[in-house]
């Protein structure tokens, strides 16, 4: 009986000692990262870091924590001595650099035009080669989903340059130059775009506001690039005011059914639910998209709260949903300081919309959205520009259909005569149509939609409509916010309230 006490206390005591002096291996969850090997220390556990890894987890790289200083450029990782090398970030040069464009960055024959700015530069690309530096020639294109994108395309939609991807910042990420099977996937020390997850379209990591992001890259699908021969101009993704199908424009009010892809900035803004008879759920204004979260229209469309908004971007027709539209959330409405309406007749009739990133980018250029160009001079009166919207047409109902014409600038002398608008137009206000007859023009729903003009082949938001008596009348031409007295306005308010990628 002794003898069997004796053995139940013993076995007692054996499952005590496992519960408490043996614990569960804190190296089992593999915590040390890039090959770094985990010592056991009873309940803690350190990480044998081989070079140039250091950190906790060896999740940081060796020139973090050296004198070594690359200012604004990046520290790139190497697996050689001195472990590190500086990469510098667009425009800046190494010292030895005597000036943006010596040694020229532009390839493949670019030319180096040097800015007033001393330390910034344009390459003038040759024919059939685009890019920052010229970097990206007409073959340079991927396939499906571009798995296996190899070329050397190193810039996202959104114009901000690609981190390499053996950059330090990068290595607390799953896709670096450093992971198992990088070769395979393409990634090395370069920062060129490629899609190691299997993702739409190839991709990069960026580094803004002193946060990595990442956002899809400025490359074209290989089935989407024409054969750049002479006769033809190779459409440049990324770049502003270059609609998809450039066609004559037919004669909203007195116009015609526009073609898809013929006006992709067009944005429609709609009541997410129904408010009142005057204000039911869907379409109730225009836009522009001017940057990939930003949105031009006018100040008066907005009487309601940013939550109740939505906004449709490379719509066609309002009556069904489109596969190619995508919608966005407004996350801020920013309506100009001195907008104000005296006698029913809005001044500084001009607002921004800041949409809501969907899984961490805005809008995504493709055929039917595109941003259109900010305008850098004024156009000439009697120039022949654009109007586009789903207003009011001559049956009194609104279209379903988007639909677009041709007006002429109406120079202000000519605006404000008695017969006209009687000095009500202001210098920040323009007038387009047809002075001495009834002719095409917008209308009610085609308010803060854009009124554009062509130079050069690229497409200028140049008004924004805004009022007029009635619509299509002699003598009662479109008025239109002036975007050229704006621009610093615009300008100062991205910049204030940019949002970055991913």
């Amino acid at each position: 009986m002794l003898l069997f006490s004796v053995l139940i206390l013993m076995g007692l005591s054996c499952k005590t000692n496992v519960s408490v002096l043996v614990p569960i291996d804190p190296c089992q969850s593999k915590p040390c990262k890039n090959g770094g090997v985990c010592e056991q220390h009873k309940e803690s556990y350190t990480c044998h870091c081989p070079m140039p890894y250091t950190g906790t987890k060896c999740e940081k790289g060796k020139c973090c924590f050296h004198n070594t200083s690359c200012n604004r450029g990046d520290c790139l990782i190497t697996l050689t001595p001195p472990y590190y090398q500086c990469s510098c970030r667009h425009p800046y040069k190494l010292p030895s650099s005597k000036s943006a464009c010596s040694p020229s960055p532009c390839k493949n024959g670019g030319v180096c035009l040097r800015n007033r700015i001393r330390s910034k530069f344009t390459c003038q690309c040759p024919e059939s080669f685009r890019g920052r530096y010229c970097e990206t020639g007409p073959e340079d294109c991927y396939e499906q989903d571009g798995l296996k994108y190899r070329g050397k395309v190193s810039q996202t939609v959104q114009q901000k340059t690609c981190l390499h991807w053996n950059s330090h910042l990068l290595l607390g990420h799953s896709f670096n130059a450093f992971m198992e099977d990088a070769e395979n996937h393409g990634l090395g020390s370069h920062n060129f775009c490629r899609n190691p997850d299997g993702d739409e379209k190839p991709w990069c990591f960026v580094h803004v506001n002193k946060k990595v992001k990442w956002d899809f890259c400025e490359v074209s699908s290989c089935s989407a690039v024409p054969d750049p021969t002479p006769s033809s101009s190779l459409l440049m993704p990324g770049t502003c005011g270059q609609p998809e199908r450039v066609r004559t424009v037919q004669r909203i009010y007195g116009g015609s059914k526009a073609a898809a892809g013929k006006h992709p900035w067009q944005a429609s803004l709609q009541n997410k639910v129904w408010f009142n008879l005057f204000m039911p759920r869907g379409h109730f204004c225009g836009g522009v998209l001017i940057e990939p979260c930003w949105v031009l229209t006018a100040a008066h469309c907005l009487g309601i709260a940013a939550p109740q908004m939505e906004v449709f971007l490379g719509k066609q027709h309002l009556g069904r949903r489109e596969s190619h539209e995508q919608r966005f959330d407004v996350e801020k409405i920013i309506v100009h300081g001195r907008y104000e309406e005296r006698h029913e007749i809005p001044y500084n009739d001009i607002a921004l919309l800041k949409l809501k990133p969907i899984d961490g980018h805005c809008a995504v250029e493709t055929k039917y959205v595109k941003t259109e160009c900010l305008p850098d001079s004024a156009f000439p009166d009697g120039t022949e520009c654009y109007i586009s919207g789903w207003g009011a047409t001559e049956t009194g109902d609104e279209s379903r259909q988007l639909l677009d014409a041709r007006v002429k600038l109406i120079s202000q002398t000519q605006c404000n005569t008695r017969r006209a608008y009687n000095n009500d137009v202001d210098e920040n206000m323009l007038c387009a149509g047809n002075l001495q007859s009834r002719g095409a023009d917008t209308c009610q729903g085609d308010s803060g939609g854009p009124l554009t003009c062509i130079k050069n082949g690229s497409y200028y938001i140049y008004g924004i409509v805004s009022w007029g008596d009635l619509c299509g009348l002699r003598f009662k031409p479109g008025v239109y916010t002036r975007v050229t007295r704006f621009l610093n306005w615009i300008r100062t308010v991205i910049k204030r309230e940019s949002y970055s990628p991913r």
